[in-house]
């Protein structure tokens, strides 16, 4: 394995960064791969110093018909990515992974972060029909958790681990990443509101849909927004609730919200808000209880939703909302991420 680093021609990345607004990895490896195309996977696996990215990030790199680098992800807000990109091209070529090493102890100091932190990167090329690859897009698929661990030229994907989210082993050397399913949400509603959240969460990297009882034939006008006319309690049921899925419940229909309500907190699912006035809580929770729901589980309910920034517009609320659920994410992340070595 190559240690290196420098400054390097850039290879032809996009003037505008939209390639980093993607933060899961696994869609574009996985159709690469169906395609027959090799991928390069760079992991960042150390951090040291308070980089702007935390361990575990990841970029994809594949090449298209007409020879130009396909780029997803991003490791540093700028800094490295070019570098990365032309070294991603040389792992491509010689199927040899790299570990690149920027910072203060760099064997190529020329490339600095702005925040003086100090990150390393491993390359690994990963053919079509790669047994780990495989394994992970069937757990991705079928909603389970895992380990990707990876020397960069042997790996593997392991079931049900749950180490920090990302760390490494110096001797022998290995990287050990964890993956969780894809979060989803599912909004109940019909609103500029409910509207307003299920398309913010499309754009935050959520699968999403918006359950519109008796709505209309026609398709939200929200591109990858996934669609449900019928009662709550069966779309809740259609899509699934499990420990990564978030519930925004914002029809501003007690008919409609209660069933909602009540199938949601009787599961297992991260996230349970409802959209609402204060003042119209208390008769709303008592429903709950007569439903059958415990006072456990109505502690998980989040009402009213989202983070209170102040604002009513459907925007601020979706905003508020979207912000409520990834703070909850985040914190339930495993505490420590530092790396181990042994």
């Amino acid at each position: 394995m190559t240690l290196t680093s420098g400054p390097q021609p850039d290879p032809t990345l996009p003037e505008w960064p939209d390639y980093g607004l993607l933060e899961d990895m696994r869609g574009p490896m996985f159709d690469a791969l169906r395609r027959g195309q090799a991928v390069v996977l760079a992991t960042l696996f150390r951090v040291e110093g308070g980089g702007p990215r935390p361990e575990g990030t990841q970029m994809v790199f594949t090449l298209q018909a007409d020879g130009q680098l396909d780029v997803h992800g991003f490791m540093s807000g700028g800094c490295v990515e070019a570098d990365v990109a032309r070294h991603a091209l040389d792992v491509m070529a010689s199927g040899v992974p790299m570990r690149l090493v920027y910072g203060p102890s760099s064997p190529w100091p020329d490339i600095r972060l702005l925040c003086g932190a100090e990150i390393e990167i491993l390359l690994e090329r990963i053919a079509p029909g790669d047994p780990a690859s495989r394994d992970l897009e069937q757990a991705y698929l079928a909603r389970q958790s895992g380990v990707w661990i990876s020397d960069g030229m042997t790996r593997r994907f392991d079931l049900g681990l749950k180490p920090v989210d990302c760390h490494w082993m110096v001797d022998p050397f290995s990287v050990r990443r964890a993956y969780d399913p894809k979060p989803r949400l599912i909004v109940v509603g019909s609103d500029p509101t409910a509207l307003a959240i299920a398309s913010l969460g499309v754009t935050a990297g959520f699968q999403t849909w918006l359950n519109r009882p008796k709505g209309p034939a026609s398709s939200p006008p929200v591109h990858g927004l996934g669609y449900l006319r019928q009662d709550p309690q069966s779309a809740l049921a259609e899509v699934g609730l499990d420990p990564w899925t978030y519930v925004a419940v914002a029809s501003h229909d007690a008919d409609t919200d209660h069933p909602a309500l009540v199938a949601a907190l009787k599961s297992s699912a991260a996230y349970v808000g409802l959209l609402g006035a204060r003042r119209r809580l208390p008769e709303r929770l008592a429903a709950l209880r007569a439903a059958g729901v415990s006072d456990e589980a109505i502690g998980r309910l989040h009402a009213p939703i989202g983070l209170d920034l102040g604002g009513k517009a459907p925007w601020d609320v979706a905003i508020s909302v979207l912000g409520e659920m990834i703070q909850k994410r985040q914190r339930a992340r495993p505490g420590a991420s530092k790396p181990v070595q042994s």
